[in-house]
């Protein structure tokens, strides 16, 4: 394989080829196919195909998160992205970029959550000294608690007028790197609204605490190099680094590769790190028939 067939195995992949994503049932193929997207192209690379890029059926021209206000494609593609999240299709993943999260197929958000997710969903978040979390953050969290699905405009209003859009933008980032809540709508008059997680998705909270984070990360890697078709150390490090140490990054890599799960591939002048190929089983004539070897 040289450079160019994966690249253009990645186009294809990536829905860059056309035909563009148009129906909730396309979105859904997409976002399983691929297991992980990000909304808009990143101004920090991170080797993942884009949902607008999907969408578009292109990567020519798109929009990044800072000018997706004025481009009609971003608004088109949101209203598709939504409505995954309200079904359950995909989650997002803060982390990776502002207002640009990582969004996450359904069937493989459990092992995520392994990774990242807080092991007792259910604990109040406290704010102090060697707290991951604000005051502004603790209170946001109570407050969803209490009243449910509810608007960031909402919460707004019910915090106080002197808390501003900007520090809660913040807060409730705190509380969804953690997988403490979840966006699971959005309008263009009320803006997002959040539930928590684990009331949103118990049987997907459920999964990821029964999981290893060993087992977690060998699946999410398995499906990672699926989507990429073939990646180096660096670009694997660049995305899973966010989740995971470099340390126990290159342990699953190891365990995988010692298992002939994983090879290594030639690609121009870079060792790039692929899933191993099936085997072919290989055939012999009979006579006029052709059958497979026992």
């Amino acid at each position: 394989m040289n450079e160019t067939e994966l690249q253009q195995l990645r186009r294809d992949k990536w829905r860059l080829n056309g035909p563009p994503l148009r129906t909730l049932e396309d979105a859904r193929s997409f976002i399983e196919s691929v297991g992980f997207c990000v909304m808009y192209p990143m101004r920090s690379p991170v080797l993942v195909p884009t949902f607008i890029g999907a969408w578009a059926g292109s990567e020519k021209g798109l929009p990044d998160r800072q000018h997706a206000f004025s481009d009609p494609r971003a608004q088109d593609a949101t209203d598709l992205m939504v409505r995954l999240l309200r079904e359950r299709s995909a989650y997002e993943i803060e982390g990776f970029e502002e207002g640009n999260p990582l969004l996450v197929a359904g069937s493989i958000f459990p092992y995520i959550y392994a990774l990242v997710g807080e092991k007792n969903p259910r604990a109040v978040p406290t704010s102090g000294p060697r707290s991951e979390y604000s005051q502004l953050a603790c209170d946001a969290f109570a407050l969803i608690r209490d009243a449910g699905t509810i608007s960031k405009k909402q919460m707004q209003e019910t915090l106080g007028g002197s808390v501003s859009i900007a520090a809660l933008d913040r807060a409730l980032g705190e509380l969804a790197a953690k997988l403490r809540i979840t966006r699971v709508n959005y309008t263009p008059r009320e803006g997002s609204s959040w539930d928590l997680l684990y009331r949103w998705s118990p049987e997907a909270v459920r999964a990821g605490l029964n999981l290893s984070v060993a087992e977690a990360l060998s699946a999410l890697l398995s499906k990672y190099l699926d989507c990429v078709i073939a990646a180096d150390q660096p670009d694997l490090l660049n995305f899973f680094g966010r989740f995971v140490s470099r340390s126990r990054l290159t342990e699953s890599i190891n365990a995988l590769s010692a298992a002939r799960e994983l090879e290594t591939t030639r690609v121009g002048k870079r060792s790039l790190i692929q899933l191993t190929p099936p085997k072919v089983e290989p055939v012999v004539a009979t006579g006029s028939s052709i059958r497979s070897r026992p």
